[in-house]
């Protein structure tokens, strides 16, 4: 069974599915989701909770509380039994899709009997939508292109795609004549794991060349809205940007509102209010007199609310402003800190670069030290051996200390086998510098059984990190249903890190994940899993989820000098 915290995450979000199919409140169906999220990653378990308890936990009020007290004593929510009896689970699946909306998508269900976007494709192709109101030849087309969009995209897109997308668009906007200052803001400052849309502000006395510049973009598939202080476009893959052209003296209060999620945002607002302020996307002025005390930098804009500065990557009403207020925010590990990345392949297994290659790269990337880890003989279609090991170790050994000194640490990318075993005897282990052992298949066992085995895996003393530990690949498969408290807490004992797999399709642990480890104690390694060259630049989404975990640089050991690092992976 899953975790308790997962079961009360599930019934939230599907309760603020609910809400918003029926036509409920937006804002009570956002407050579900954000509370669905907020106990998803509590660390503590919140089946012993009760209605004041549950109340401390960010974005949990009374109400929601209330129904969580409930569900843990009779298994069910009044509230929600009564939204699914009227509507069925399938019609959830209509309401991703532009230009359909809830209310649309329910009348499909009831008239036509449409409860998934196959059949709905189906039913347009038969041109059935024709006798219902509200609906004809033009509407089936802009169903049928929203359904290529949400198909093409995903709904929400990965974050690497979304940051190329935006550095290429502040690139073109910031060459400009006129432009003061351009930069991304929304979920992509904040470095959230997938993006739903770019938001990306320029400060300009004069905005209609930039709108112009922004729709003329060869990228540009449509044009949603095009005005004096706001432009929308949707990219050739679906992704929506949304430029705003600010003035210049307003542009640290336009970052400050367009960077914080909507929950900080009316955190820092109440803030504001009991000052007797006002704070708004142009400024921080006087309630009363309507007088602008503030607005060109964010800095200014958090000091007069008596705050310090909060970094983009922690904005999401998860304790931000009370450990602020505390003068207790975490001084955040960043990207420079790094001092070498543990987790690499090449092509002697599935990577494309040779060793050469990626050494050389990685030396660009000044780092002090750099692991390789190609794969182990379990996953078979590797075709590994001790012969082939034992040379790439003999030619890493001629590469230490080659390339600008940088430090070469010889490893393996161990399997962890159906019951927790690891490839190679111990004895052939003992001679890497580092194992970095990860699951790779049998994703369905049980979750007791997937629980053993990786905590078996923690505890083998040749194993020094275990590698994208959920093996989520972020929209194509979930994490394991494994009890991860148990092996957050074994990893602590054993002193095994968990790495923050920087692949964008991982992203590995993840930010929620990373902030209930942090509880027990552990230690994280921040890596690329790099197969290229190309994918060494990987490690800024890591180092991003890292932040959004409030990881500092002593919870990171490739943060370490090797001679720390050494004795973490060897102890004793």
């Amino acid at each position: 069974m899953p975790r308790t915290n997962a079961e009360v995450q599930a019934l939230l979000q599907e309760y603020a599915d609910l809400v918003r199919i029926s036509g409920g409140d937006a804002f009570k169906a956002r407050a579900y989701e954000k509370a669905a999220r907020a106990v998803g990653g509590h660390p503590a378990d919140v089946a012993g909770l009760d209605v004041k308890e549950l109340r401390e936990i960010p974005g949990v009020g009374r109400s929601i509380a209330e129904k969580i007290v409930e569900f843990l004593s009779s298994g069910q929510v009044s509230a929600v039994e009564e939204r699914r009896e009227h509507i069925p689970a399938g019609v959830r699946e209509l309401i991703a899709i532009p230009q359909l909306g809830p209310r649309k998508a329910m009348l499909l269900h009831q008239e036509l009997g449409i409860s998934s976007v196959d059949a709905l494709v189906a039913a347009i192709h038969g041109e059935r939508l024709r006798d219902l109101k509200g609906f004809g030849e033009k509407t089936e087309q802009n169903i049928l292109h929203g359904i290529e969009l949400l198909r093409a995209s995903g709904g929400r897109i990965l974050l690497d795609a979304a940051m190329e997308v935006a550095e290429r668009i502040v690139g073109e906007l910031s060459a400009l004549p006129g432009c003061e200052r351009c930069a991304y803001a929304g979920s992509l400052r904040r470095m959230r794991d997938t993006i739903g849309d770019v938001d990306i502000l320029v400060a300009a006395e004069a905005s209609a060349p930039f709108m112009a510049a922004l729709v003329a973009l060869p990228e540009v598939a449509e044009t949603l809205a095009h005005g004096e202080k706001k432009t929308s476009i949707r990219t050739a893959k679906g992704l929506q940007v949304d430029l705003r052209v600010l003035p210049p003296g307003s542009w640290g209060a336009g970052l400050q509102y367009f960077t914080g999620s909507k929950a900080h945002n009316i955190r820092t607002r109440e803030i504001a209010v009991r000052r007797k302020l006002k704070l708004s996307e142009y400024g921080l002025f006087h309630a009363k007199s309507g007088r602008k005390i503030t607005s060109e930098t964010e800095e200014a804009i958090y000091e007069r609310l008596g705050l310090p500065w909060i970094p983009p990557t922690l904005r999401e009403d998860r304790g931000e402003i009370a450990a602020a207020e505390r003068g207790e925010l975490p001084d955040l590990i960043t990207e420079d800190a790094v001092r070498g990345d543990l987790h690499t392949h090449t092509d002697l297994t599935d990577g494309l670069s040779s060793l050469e290659a990626m050494v050389e790269a990685a030396a660009a990337r000044g780092y002090a030290y750099f692991a390789v880890t190609d794969h182990a003989p379990d996953l078979a279609m590797q075709r590994m051996t001790q012969e082939k090991m034992l040379a790439q170790r003999a030619r890493v050994r001629e590469l230490d200390r080659v390339h600008r000194g940088m430090r070469l640490l010889h490893g393996t990318e161990l399997n962890i086998g159906p019951d927790g075993e690891v490839d190679w005897p111990g004895e052939f282990l003992a001679g890497f510098d580092i194992c970095v052992a990860s699951v790779h298949s049998h994703f369905n066992q049980s979750r007791d059984r997937l629980t053993r085995r990786l905590v078996r895996a923690a505890e083998n003393p040749y194993v020094s990190v275990i590698g994208h530990p959920t093996t989520r690949r972020i929209g194509k498969r979930p994490g394991l249903d494994a009890d991860f408290d148990a092996v957050f807490e074994a990893c602590a004992r054993t002193g095994t890190a968990l790495e923050i797999n920087s692949h964008p399709e991982r992203l590995d642990l993840c930010d929620d994940d990373i902030l209930r480890a942090k509880t027990y104690g552990v230690k994280f390694a921040v890596n690329s899993d790099a197969h290229s060259t190309t994918h060494l630049p990987y490690l800024r989404y890591g180092i991003g989820m890292a932040q959004r975990g409030w990881l500092t640089d002593e919870d990171v050991i490739n943060t370490w000098p090797l001679g720390r690092l050494r004795r973490f992976l060897r102890p004793g």
